[in-house]
């Protein structure tokens, strides 16, 4: 039989989603269906002053127009409104709690119909007047207001002194702005109401669990009377992480209504919550004359909202790459008229490390040192921050490894010294760096006589291939083909898993995966041991493998009975086992995942216009369980990646608090014709410390270190140093 684990499998749910059979959150039916449209906020603070529904609830269809003055109860406390992902600080939103207003935005009614087109009509006939107050919504002339948030990053030495005395200098800010969520999945939620007060919540989101606990919380509920399933989801990567407003709307309105509600936001309405927080990082290096560093400090200020205190670890980075005996990193915020920000792919490595690595090119043109001659003079073997060693760091073999592939060899050093043709051509590289994480999760195995089994768990599959990974592992360690495995996640009533994200998932799950086959296979051998005659008799019940159906002893003699019989024998029609897999703390080692990023582009020398035609990602990130679904997700980071070094921005005009370029049109993503050739390479790493797969995750390591890579490579392209993101022709051309 062959083994799953390791292999380029195909996915187990691709011919659902490619044939329209997967259901997603905003598709599920039920009877007499009501379909709710938001009225949204035009202002950024104040307060409602008159809301007038009238004439929208007369349009023919409308059922209810449901606002805060109009609604059933809600939870007064801020911890009724704590999801498990929440900011520790503040008060989390309350959709249509009050007459607040906290943001341009920010939903003021939902209008419930017959049908969607209806309620979207009524919409536009609901009044609306506003007491406006003063308000700020531009990070750049509030920095001075910003206020310092509590950190783990420890200071060593005297970063300050060490930066006067050294020799060679390097200190800039690089801007990175605000970017939304633009996953292809509307946020949509399907509130089912099933009578007797319960509700079947079919939403989008990455914690089914999560959702649950909220929505209990929120509206006063049993665990029992709430379920939440997301079977299916269009994208995510931090947007669903958070309960977001949707869920909270169609579930009052099904409350109210006692019937079952649908709300899906429009793309524009989207832009009211789910982004990356525009970001000032303000980096300064000190080194010596041959590359060695002196001292490291690295500040952020980020953009948070009034109400709640978002951050993410965007400095420290360096504390974990480069040897350096003076270092001191902070983190600010400045709270303004906004929604909360909330994780995107990779949230403060994506933005930090970018800053890291962009001063670092800068310093080693300083040096006149080759980019990776600098890297390797800095590198640090321990992390510095805890003074301890890595359970296995192949970033040396990253640089080698994507430095031939790349052909970084025959680069020449001086900006605008390469062409092809009319073109500028620059290459660039950079490292990116991911923490290795586990969580507890709990997985349930149902094997039957016929030999299938059933795994399930209330994790979800966020499109990264979750579905597959399970069902790999559980081929593997149950000795059946994958086709004979079924798998089913993301729904509240299965056994407890945390919200999807940090890269946590495949390493958690299949532990846990492990850890029920593993009581499976010893009850099993149980069982066999007392078959009459058995050829297992006399062995130790550890000592048996399930394979091809069978239950054959490790011994050479090769001993096997098959698990039908054994099955048969003992009158079962199934074995259930639930394990909960919960890791040990190891504070003696850190645990990362790293990569090597390199980029070439080609740039029009008159028109500005840059292409980047190659990448290449040599990542290292212990064993990978699956190659094909994990060579997409790292060209799914270097896609975001090239979005975030020359598309993505998300832009506010400061006057009004208002988004201008709240749509997909406006909102520039890379599309086909801006992608070219991306090669991943993953570079052997074993890791039998950090878990007994030596697996670590790989979601958001892809995206981490390309966009320094490209401004690197713009930079040896054209001669031009840009630091503030995106990159776009007319800082070219300035």
């Amino acid at each position: 039989m062959n083994a799953y684990v390791g292999t380029p499998t195909s996915r187990v749910d691709g011919r659902a989603k490619v044939t329209g059979a997967a259901k997603y959150a905003g598709e599920f039916a039920a009877d007499r269906l009501l379909h709710g449209f938001v009225v949204a906020a035009t202002i950024p603070r104040g307060r409602i002053a008159r809301l007038d529904t009238s004439e929208a609830l007369r349009v023919e269809g409308v059922v209810d127009v449901l606002t805060h003055a109009h609604r059933p109860p809600l939870a007064d406390k801020d911890e009724a409104w704590k999801d498990e992902v929440a900011p520790e600080k503040g008060s989390p939103f309350r959709p249509l709690y009050d007459d607040r207003i906290n943001f341009n935005g920010q939903p003021i009614a939902l209008v419930v119909a017959e049908d969607w087109e209806t309620a979207k009509f009524a919409a536009t006939r609901v009044r609306v007047e506003y007491d406006q107050e003063a308000f700020a919504t531009d990070l750049e002339s509030e920095r001075g207001k910003a206020a310092r948030v509590d950190q783990p990053h420890k200071p060593r030495g005297d970063a300050a002194a060490a930066l006067t005395r050294a020799a060679v200098q390097h200190e800039a800010d690089y801007v990175m702005p605000s970017e939304h969520h633009n996953p292809m999945e509307l946020y949509a939620t399907t509130a089912v109401w099933d009578g007797n007060g319960k509700l079947t919540v079919y939403d989008k989101t990455q914690g089914v669990q999560n959702v649950q606990k909220f929505l209990c919380s929120v509206f006063g509920r049993k665990r029992d009377d709430i379920r939440v399933v997301s079977p299916y989801v269009g994208g995510a990567f931090g947007s669903g992480l958070r309960p977001q407003y949707q869920v909270v709307l169609a579930t009052l309105a099904a409350v109210a209504l006692k019937r079952s509600v649908r709300v899906v936001l429009t793309r524009r309405q989207m832009y009211g919550l789910g982004y990356r927080p525009m970001t000032i990082e303000h980096v300064a290096l000190g080194a010596s004359p041959d590359g060695t560093l002196d001292a490291v400090t690295h500040e952020a200020i980020a953009v948070t909202s009034r109400f709640e205190d978002f951050s993410r670890n965007d400095t420290g980075w360096a504390d974990q790459l480069y040897k350096s005996p003076n270092s001191r990193f902070s983190h600010k915020l400045v709270e303004l008229d906004v929604s909360t920000p909330c994780d995107m792919r990779a949230p403060g490595a994506a933005t930090g490390v970018c800053a890291l690595e962009c001063a670092m090119d800068e310093l080693a043109v300083a040096l006149k040192l080759d980019p990776i001659e600098l890297r390797l003079k800095c590198y640090s073997e321990r992390d510095q921050s805890e003074d301890l060693p890595y359970t296995s760091k192949q970033l040396r073999q990253c640089y080698a490894r994507g430095a031939e592939a790349f052909g970084w060899d025959r680069r020449t050093p001086a900006p605008r010294s390469m062409h092809d043709g009319k073109d500028l051509v620059g290459w660039g590289m950079a490292t990116g760096v991911w923490e290795a994480l586990q969580m507890p999760v709990a997985v349930r195995i149902v094997l039957t006589a016929n030999g299938h089994a059933e795994v399930s768990c209330a994790a979800s599959d966020i499109g990264t291939g979750t579905y597959t990974i399970v069902a790999q592992v559980a081929a593997d360690a149950l000795g059946l083909p994958i086709e004979n495995i079924s798998v089913r996640l993301a729904d509240s009533t299965l056994p407890q898993a945390p919200v999807e994200g940090g890269s946590w998932m495949a390493a958690s799950s299949a532990h846990a995966v492990l850890g029920a086959a593993e009581d499976i296979r010893q009850e099993l051998a149980r069982l066999a041991k007392a078959l009459p005659g058995s050829q297992l008799a006399d062995l130790d019940a550890t000592k048996v493998t399930l394979v091809d159906g069978m239950i054959a002893s490790n011994d050479p003699n090769g001993a096997a009975v098959s698990i039908a019989d054994v099955m048969r024998h003992s009158k079962l029609e199934r074995i259930e086992k639930e394990k909960l897999n919960q890791f040990a703390e190891d504070k003696s080692h850190a645990r990362n995942t790293h990569s090597a990023v390199f980029a070439e582009v080609k740039v029009d020398e008159q028109l500005g216009v840059i292409r980047v035609t190659r990448v290449v990602s040599a990542v290292a990130a212990g064993r990978i369980l699956n190659t094909k679904t994990g060579r997409s997700q790292i060209m799914g980071g270097v896609v975001w990646g090239i979005g975030m070094a020359l598309h993505e921005e998300t832009m506010m005009d400061h006057r009004f608090g208002r988004i201008m370029n709240a749509d997909i049109a406006e909102y520039h993503v890379p599309v086909n014709a801006d992608i070219h050739d991306i090669d991943v390479i993953f570079v052997d790493e074993p890791d039998d410390r950090i878990n007994r797969l030596g697996v670590k995750g790989l979601g958001e390591i892809g995206i981490v270190g390309v966009p320094a890579a490209i401004a690197n490579a713009v930079y040896h392209a054209t001669g031009k140093r840009v630091r503030r993101f995106p990159i776009t022709l007319d800082k070219l051309l300035d």
